[in-house]
C-alpha cells in the first residue's frame, strides 16, 4: 500500500487556511499556493540520493554531500496544477517539466484526457504528479496511468487538499504512488467537490469562474 503524508507543519497549515477563505483575492491565492508548493517540496524530496564530494572551503578541503544527480520532472494536471509548478522549481531549478490536460465531465464527474506532453526520457526520472485538489481520485489515476503508460517508474503525488475517497482510489490503483497533502479533508459534496475544500483551485488560481 502507498503511503498517505499529511503535512501537519505550522507553516503548511496557516498558508492553507489561508486559501481555504472564499474571500481570499486571486493573486494573494496564487501566492499562498506558491509558497505552501515549495514547503512541501522540500519534504517530498528529503529521499533523494546523495554521493559524497571533494569541495574546498577558504578554511580547508572536506567531504560532503550533493545530490547524486537524480533526474526529476514535474508533471502538473492542467490547468489547476500550473499553480504549483514554480513553488517547486525554486528548489528544482533543474527539473524537466511535463503537462498532462484533463477536464471533469460535469455529468459524469469523470476525467478527460485531451493533452499529453512529457520529457523524452520520463523513464528515468522521478516523477512528481502536481495538481492542488484530490477529489475522487479520477483524475490522479489517469495521469498516472499515462505516465506509468510511457515508462515511468518512479511517481509521487502533491496535492493541497485532499478527500478520503481520492486517496482510496488512488491507493487500490496505484498502491507503488506516494501521497503528500497539505490538508486531508472530511467527504465529497454531491457535485464531487471537496469539503470543506477550498472550492474550484482552477478557478481561484486564474480567476475565471
Amino acid at each position: 500500500m502507498s503511503k498517505l503524508t499529511v503535512f501537519d507543519h505550522p507553516l503548511i497549515q496557516h498558508k492553507l487556511t489561508i486559501i481555504r477563505d472564499k474571500n481570499v483575492g486571486t493573486k494573494e491565492f496564487r501566492e499562498v499556493v506558491d509558497e505552501i508548493a515549495s514547503l512541501m517540496a522540500y519534504e517530498v524530496t528529503r529521499d533523494l540520493p546523495t554521493v559524497e564530494v571533494e569541495v574546498e572551503t577558504p578554511v580547508a578541503t572536506t567531504m560532503k554531500k550533493k545530490l547524486a544527480g537524480k533526474k526529476l520532472a514535474i508533471v502538473p494536471i492542467l490547468r489547476a496544477g500550473l499553480g504549483m509548478v514554480d513553488g517547486i522549481m525554486k528548489l528544482i531549478p533543474a527539473a524537466r517539466i511535463g503537462h498532462i490536460g484533463m477536464y471533469r465531465d460535469e455529468e459524469t464527474l469523470e476525467p478527460v484526457e485531451y493533452f499529453i506532453k512529457l520529457p523524452e526520457d520520463i523513464d528515468q526520472r522521478e516523477v512528481l504528479v502536481v495538481d492542488p485538489m484530490l477529489a475522487t481520485g479520477g483524475s490522479a489515476n489517469m495521469a498516472i496511468d499515462a505516465l506509468k503508460k510511457r515508462g515511468a517508474q518512479t511517481i509521487k503525488l502533491i496535492t493541497l487538499v485532499s478527500a478520503p475517497q481520492g486517496v482510496e482510489a488512488v491507493q487500490a490503483a496505484h498502491p507503488d504512488v506516494d501521497i503528500f497533502t497539505a490538508g486531508l479533508d472530511e467527504t465529497l459534496n454531491e457535485h464531487g467537490y471537496i469539503v470543506p475544500g477550498l472550492g474550484d483551485a482552477g478557478d481561484r488560481l486564474f480567476g475565471t469562474h
